[in-house]
């Protein structure tokens, strides 16, 4: 009994920081092998980091905003836990009937209101009930993280992860139809900002990318033909990355149509002007382009890039709210 009074007291007295940078993955062409790195599926959602005191739970974007007032029922799941404190780190997805987490749906979901269909995937734990755990290994922050999750909370579940054969683990989420892998180092403690210690391995080609402008649309399409998009260097330059119109719903196109208006501008935002051709796709009229403010991101898959550095093959995805557009740079392979 006193032994637990004086955990109480000691988790009273500490609480955990009200928001913790988040740790970032670099892109690498192959998942890492050895038994110092431990796997984990790329989910395809929102990056979210669960703060909890007692029954006030906050739900933070990876720049800090509290998002909590917009998935209750993911702060409900979290009550469910129980405990006096903690600071967890995960992904917020929807997962279809086969078991896949995808970003269109979850995006579909926030705009119908369907939030109760979504699942927190908890993949780490930088505090628990009054103790700094982000210094542990993580190896032990997981181990930590599963007994907590142990119990089955509708909404929660504990992100699984193997051991060593990063290999073979991407090329079977690859055939899954997932998106990638996240390969961690298992001894290390959890580094805000820091890029080494987790990468990620891709199946699909997916990034982000500022929309910088609209197109007319044509025939019977509304709204919009196409968006065009943008990408910024590291010397801080809007370069022009191509178009994207496949993959648009109709209810996305309205949508994207009230988020474009206010940010229409007559100044063309990049800094260096779009091709007029391309050897792939119609050539673009600059001057049927109805500018933006590069302030709204959106996610693509494509193909690849062309010789001349544009898209090639490219399906719209969704927005991406938790992302500032200065964040949005062009990802390029580690070897």
């Amino acid at each position: 009994m006193a032994r637990k009074a004086k955990r109480s007291n000691r988790a009273a007295a500490k609480q955990p920081p009200p928001w913790i940078a988040p740790q970032l993955t670099r892109l690498v062409d192959e998942a890492p092998s050895g038994p110092d790195w431990v796997h984990e599926i790329k989910y395809d959602g929102y990056r979210i980091h669960a703060r909890i005191v007692g029954e006030d739970i906050r739900l933070l974007t990876r720049t800090g905003l509290d998002w909590s007032h917009r998935y209750l029922a993911t702060v409900s799941a979290l009550r469910a836990l129980r405990i006096e404190s903690a600071y967890l780190d995960g992904e917020l997805c929807v997962v279809r009937p086969d078991g896949v987490t995808s970003f269109s749906r979850l995006q579909a979901a926030m705009d119908e209101g369907r939030t109760g269909d979504l699942v927190f995937f908890a993949f780490d734990l930088l505090f628990l009930n009054g103790d700094d755990t982000a210094k542990l290994p993580l190896i032990e922050r997981k181990a930590l993280l599963e007994a907590l999750l142990s119990k089955p909370i509708p909404g929660l579940r504990f992100s699984e992860h193997v051991v060593g054969s990063g290999p073979s683990f991407r090329e079977h989420a690859c055939q899954l139809g997932l998106e990638g892998a996240i390969s961690k180092r298992s001894d290390r403690p959890y580094a805000p900002g820091d890029r080494g210690l987790w990468v990620k391995s891709k199946c699909l080609n997916r990034e982000e990318f500022v929309v910088v402008g609209w197109t007319d649309p044509t025939g019977s399409r509304l709204h919009i033909g196409s968006l065009l998009l943008a990408y910024y260097t590291d010397d801080g330059t809007l370069r022009y990355a191509g178009r994207v119109g496949t993959g648009i719903t109709v209810a996305e196109l309205t949508r994207l149509t009230r988020r474009l208006g206010p940010l229409k501008t007559s100044r063309m935002p990049l800094d260096v002007p779009p091709p007029r051709e391309s050897r792939f796709g119609s050539p673009l009229e600059v001057s049927r382009v109805h500018w933006v403010k590069p302030e709204l991101v959106v996610e693509v898959t494509y193909l690849t890039w062309t010789e001349d550095n544009l898209l090639r093959q490219v399906s719209y995805q969704g927005e991406r709210q938790d992302k500032p557009a200065r964040q949005v740079v062009r990802a390029v392979p580690h070897p």
